[in-house]
């Protein structure tokens, strides 16, 4: 018999926790930065993003997804791609729920 236990989910079970999402109807600016965005404005916006996460419902799922995918952008679930890049490799795929 085939094991099908490490087969992808439906798409639609995959993606249902982003209905759920403190961002959703935010739009992106605020988690994605501009080209060139550096300094005291990357900060401000960043930190802004972090708060919408911070009490985010989905917060951990939505990091998960960006560890799983290796997003290399924006802010997902709380962290910038700079501090998900610098989280140890076994910590990020205990997250990303590949421990």
């Amino acid at each position: 018999m085939t094991d099908v236990a490490h087969l992808p989910a439906a798409p639609h079970d995959s993606w249902q926790w982003q209905t759920r999402a403190a961002c959703r109807n935010l739009g992106s600016g605020r988690f994605f930065h501009p080209a060139g965005e550096r300094g005291e404005d990357r900060e401000e916006r960043d930190a802004a993003a972090k708060k919408v996460c911070a009490g985010c419902p989905v917060r951990t799922a939505c990091l998960e997804h960006a560890l799983r995918t290796r997003e290399p952008f924006g802010v997902w679930g709380g962290l910038t791609e700079e501090e998900r890049r610098a989280l140890p490799k076994r910590r990020a795929r205990a997250l990303a729920g590949r421990s």
